[in-house]
């Protein structure tokens, strides 16, 4: 048990984490394992940052399988996974991801699935507002009787963070017994449509239509800039932010041998399984 130890003095240390692109499987594995570990007290609460390579459609825990386009999503060297957590699709490229794992007695996410998403809410709103992007955090309101929508950023969430109106961030979170495991993506650059490649649509006009919906609802830090902002740069607003948001202090780490093990376990027994990918 290593509880004990991420407190120093009145600070709290949580340990940041920065992985290289890799594949999806890969990403949502290292996610559950890590949160296990935290579950054992065999590591301490985490912030990641990472990216995918190659692009990867994820899909929510509860989402059918039967809303991917496979022939599309292949044509264009595209993966696919499932999250643990919920939500709709999102196809990871050109952004920042992150997750916070940590256990249910941890200040910053205990209490209500709301309470928690509204605390690490204010940190993400203050990560992109020392990237100078002018957004702002409303509560969004799920659209009563709208047809199910298999794309995330079209979806209202609660403490929405957007842009002119349009939705910034995507973020889910899942509660196991072994602690909470919240992540998110923060597109940097590129063309948000790209997503209806990879989804199953009626016919072509209804996947024109739905880009021009993901337009008017979504965004991007390029889009909302003018101008490109790297991944290293908002990888640090989110650094800085999390610190001063949440009274942390976030102190590099690496993975443990236990938990690269379990990532490769993981792997192979879910994350790349259709049993888990592609259940109905």
């Amino acid at each position: 048990m290593i509880d004990s130890e991420y407190n120093a003095g009145n600070m709290t240390i949580w340990r940041l984490l920065i992985t290289p692109p890799a594949r999806g499987a890969w990403n949502m594995a290292l996610d559950e394992s890590i949160l296990e570990h935290i579950g054992r007290g065999e590591s301490i609460p985490t912030l990641r940052l990472y990216a995918w390579e190659p692009a990867c459609l994820s899909l929510g825990h509860a989402q059918p399988f039967a809303d991917v386009d496979v022939r599309r999503l292949k044509r264009h060297g595209w993966e696919v996974v499932r999250r643990a957590t919920g939500g709709r699709a999102i196809l990871h490229t050109d952004e920042l991801t992150y997750s916070v794992i940590a256990s249910m007695n941890e200040p910053r996410v205990e209490g209500s699935v709301l309470e928690s998403y509204n605390r690490l809410a204010q940190a993400l709103l203050l990560a992109v507002k020392n990237l100078e992007v002018p957004v702002e955090m409303k509560e969004g309101k799920a659209i009563n009787g709208a047809a199910p929508n298999p794309i995330c950023f079209e979806v209202p969430s609660t403490y929405e963070i957007t842009v002119d109106g349009k939705k910034l961030i995507g973020s889910a979170q899942a509660r196991k017994k072994e602690g909470v495991l919240q992540h998110g993506s923060l597109p940097l650059t590129g063309d948000l449509t790209r997503i209806c490649q990879s989804l199953v649509f009626e016919n072509e006009s209804a996947r024109e239509n739905a880009s021009k919906r993901l337009l008017d609802r979504a965004t991007t830090v390029e889009s909302a800039l003018g101008r490109e902002v790297s991944w290293e740069t908002a990888a640090q607003a989110f650094v800085h932010a999390f610190e001063a948001q949440l009274g942390l202090r976030l102190e590099r780490g690496e993975l443990s041998e236990s938990e690269s093990k379990r990532t490769e376990d993981l792997i192979r027994g879910k994350y790349d399984h259709p049993s888990w990918t592609e259940r109905v």
